[in-house]
């Protein structure tokens, strides 16, 4: 979309066009799908190998000096062409990466100054991506002017420079893996033209993430399809959301009791919305005592009930982190439902109960929603 490659049809959302190619090329057998817990897509083996072959016949890099260009570069630019500032650079994949020789792997590592410096100025860039484990980002990074997608696989960061509140036509802010990055600026409501901010992985489980804050007045972004990874705690939080009602996709976390009904009431009103992810405020403890001791049991953390809660009519990607007892009843109507996620549920029923209302699942991942060392033949037929 960035890149300008995606045709805009009248009355159409070019998301959903996007989407389409892309499965007409997976169709095609152009692009494989890749991934567990997100949606990969990679070059077909046959169509890379060719790919590869025409660009060593025909002296790609000498005829690409004046042709737009899109690289990914692993060594921290240490081996930069003479003339790379000078190149019609449009896309940029960066990682610092190092191949550990005893196992193969490979290990993140910082950017330089000095390639950091480099790449702020790159003047035509419309894509970066930058993977790293650096924690810091300088201001320069808000001259980049003509950003329209920025991917921030940053681990160590915590903070996002003012900068980035120029980069006014910026569609797509990626920060799913800033794992520790907790809100963002206030000059991130200049980004007017933002389609998808992506915050926080909902699988990462090295540790508890309460979601990102959002600064007050994110109401503006009128834009966005997509608002993920979000901290849904905040006072007046619910009331701004209610406003987004064109969000097609929807991740909060540190849902509680305090909010469900303000919260709930706001996605009722997203008729557009096809996918929902929920993850519950904190751990609960659970005290006992036995045989004269005491002894606390760490619980999943709970949801509400969401008991006035009707689903979105499109909605088709359901996720849900934290206990809940039982399978709410809304659960029940979504007919469009493709996937479901339930994690922490510590359900007191089997689930395979709910799946003869959901005609049209294909996708259920259970992990850790209830005690059970085997699944039933009953929960096959179901």
């Amino acid at each position: 979309m960035a890149q300008g490659l995606i045709p805009e049809k009248p009355g159409e959302i070019i998301e959903d066009i996007g989407a389409n190619i892309l499965d007409e090329l997976i169709g095609l057998g152009m692009l494989k799908e890749s991934g567990i817990f997100e949606r990969g897509l990679r070059v077909s083996e046959l169509y890379r190998e060719s790919c590869l072959l025409q660009v060593e016949e025909k002296d790609f890099i000498d005829k690409a000096v004046n042709s737009p260009i899109h690289l990914f570069i692993r060594d921290d630019g240490k081996h930069l062409p003479s003339n790379f500032k000078s190149l019609l650079i449009r896309s940029l994949f960066a990682e610092a990466t190092v191949r550990d020789s005893s196992d193969n792997s490979y290990r993140v590592e910082a950017l330089s100054q000095v390639y950091l410096e480099t790449v702020c100025g790159l003047q035509f860039l419309s894509v970066l991506v930058l993977d790293s484990s650096i924690d810091y980002l300088p201001d320069e990074m808000g001259n980049l002017v003509h950003l329209q997608y920025l991917g921030l696989y940053l681990r160590n960061i915590k903070k996002l420079p003012c900068a980035l509140g120029n980069l006014l036509k910026l569609q797509t802010l990626d920060l799913r893996r800033t794992y520790k990055l907790r809100e963002l600026p206030i000059e991130i409501l200049n980004n007017k033209q933002l389609r998808h901010l992506l915050m926080t992985q909902p699988y990462y489980f090295r540790y508890f993430h309460d979601g990102i804050r959002v600064p007050k007045g994110f109401a503006t972004l009128v834009n966005l399809q997509s608002f993920t990874g979000v901290y849904a705690a905040g006072s007046g939080f619910a009331s701004e959301l209610s406003t987004l009602t064109q969000l097609r996709e929807l991740g909060l976390h540190c849902v509680s009791e305090n909010h469900a009904d303000e919260i709930s009431a706001a996605i009722m009103k997203m008729d557009n919305l096809i996918s929902l992810y929920l993850r519950a405020e904190q751990t609960r403890l659970h005290s006992s005592k036995q045989g004269g001791k005491k002894s606390v049991t760490i619980l999943p953390p709970l949801l509400p009930e969401f008991e006035s809660f009707s689903p979105p009519p499109h909605l088709q990607e359901l996720r849900l982190y934290g206990g809940l007892i039982e399978i709410p009843n809304w659960l029940l109507s979504m007919e469009n439902l493709i996937k479901l996620d339930l994690h922490k549920s510590d359900l007191l029923e089997n689930p395979s109960s709910v799946l003869q209302f959901l005609p049209k699942l294909k996708n259920l991942t259970l992990w850790d929603a209830f005690k059970a060392k085997v699944i039933g033949k009953e929960f096959c037929e179901a």
